[in-house]
């Protein structure tokens, strides 16, 4: 059968069922529904002969049909919660942010004030079906959360959530391993890292013991081990609920982690878009232009591959550069033993506190550091314009790249 992705939006399919007398179970109108009416936002407010209105925004109906409704009408405490907040929120904030005493019986809002706060309701909806997207598509267990309380900016327009390498098209990500380790309990002599030259990763509480630089060889899907091996980390996905926020300081998305990270453990996989290093330094000089930098060289053996997160990516695409880092980048193989195509792991340099922010250094390799003295020899081809750094680490080089 042949799918024609739909360019229209939720709210528009549902106007138009409504328009017709159509019922579509798959954007939610069915017959029950057909003319229900369920408050979506609040748009604005009005005290008239003493009593409280607000303008309601209702599900699945276009904006022509938003009335004003009396307060002992409404049932929705926390839209009429969010309603106030923003208000409030609008008030504080202007000029230049001094705060300013907010009255409790305006009669009527502003214009703009009404303009902003429905800007917000839209963007809380859009953030919140965003928030569903992402936990849908991924496939680890712990949760992603999403959080803008810093301005109106709404998910990200031309970003696609992969949980794996998207190579492009002639790169092969996967080498048709076909054999496995025969441990029945790992590690045993002939375990997967021994086999590779290397020693195991991992300690018994599954924390990381090897050095940077070292690769991370665990146990893939022809092993005969279970899936509760202790060699099998990274390829279990993130075990941390994740928040991706609204930076403050002008470096736009960030992430933090929900629950406390301690030393050395693993806390996500960097996947993206697997290209020629040719293709990475065309792009390259793309994102420079626009401030963004995505590209990881996968350069444990050769510098042939790139992993471009610009488009399509996982939570890491949107953990932002530190030059003092709370994450390590580790190269790791399991399916796929082709050197040049290690899997990009990070885990944490130290305890990592709930709430804290995730970064890592976007100069960092898996194999060596590269130093802002190293990056002053790249060749003329290979220098592009420079991204001033916005970390404020004490140690600060001063640029992205």
């Amino acid at each position: 059968a042949w799918y024609v992705p739909c360019l229209a939006s939720l709210e528009t399919l549902q106007e138009l069922c409504r328009k017709e007398n159509l019922t579509c179970k798959s954007i939610g109108i069915t017959n029950k529904s057909l003319k229900s009416y369920e408050v979506e936002y609040l748009c604005d407010y009005k005290i008239e002969e003493g009593k409280a209105y607000y303008l309601v925004k209702w599900k699945g109906w276009p904006e022509s049909s938003n009335t004003w409704e009396p307060l002992k009408h409404l049932n929705c405490p926390l839209l009429i919660q969010n309603f106030l907040r923003d208000r409030n929120e609008y008030l504080s904030r202007r000029r230049e942010g001094k705060a300013m005493k907010v009255r409790n019986h305006i009669k009527t809002l502003k214009p703009a004030i009404a303009d902003y706060i429905v800007k917000k309701a839209k963007q809380r909806i859009a953030l919140q079906r965003w928030k569903e997207e992402l936990n849908r598509k991924k496939n680890h267990k712990a949760m992603i959360l999403v959080e803008n309380t810093v301005d109106l900016e709404g998910p990200p327009l031309d970003f696609y959530y992969i949980n794996e390498y998207k190579p492009a098209p002639g790169i092969n990500v996967l080498n048709g391993i076909t054999t496995g380790c025969e441990c029945a309990d790992c590690p045993a002599e002939k375990c997967c890292p021994k086999e590779a030259g290397f020693i195991l990763a991992y300690n018994k509480r599954k924390k990381l013991k090897i050095q940077p630089g070292l690769p991370i060889y665990e146990c893939n899907s022809y092993c005969r081990c279970g899936p509760d091996c202790p060699n099998r980390i990274v390829q279990k996905g993130t075990p941390y609920s994740l928040c991706i926020f609204r930076t403050n300081n002008g470096r736009g998305w960030g992430v933090k982690t929900l629950q406390k990270i301690k030393t050395n453990s693993f806390v996500m996989e960097y996947v993206g878009e697997v290209i020629t290093s040719e293709e990475a330094e065309r792009r390259g000089q793309l994102y420079d232009n626009q401030g963004n930098t995505y590209l990881f060289d996968l350069d444990y053996d050769s510098d042939e591959f790139t992993v471009d997160a610009a488009r399509y990516g996982n939570v890491s695409h949107f953990v932002n550069h530190s030059c003092d880092p709370n994450l390590q980048v580790f190269n790791v193989f399991i399916d796929n033993l082709d050197l040049r195509l290690p899997r990009i792991a990070l885990f944490s340099t130290r305890t990592i506190k709930a709430g804290e922010e995730l970064t890592f250094d976007y100069q960092m390799k898996g194999s060596i550091d590269l130093t802002s003295d190293s990056a002053e020899d790249l060749s003329p081809s290979k220098k592009r314009i420079r991204t001033v750094c916005k970390c404020g680490a004490m140690c600060c080089r001063g640029y992205l790249n």
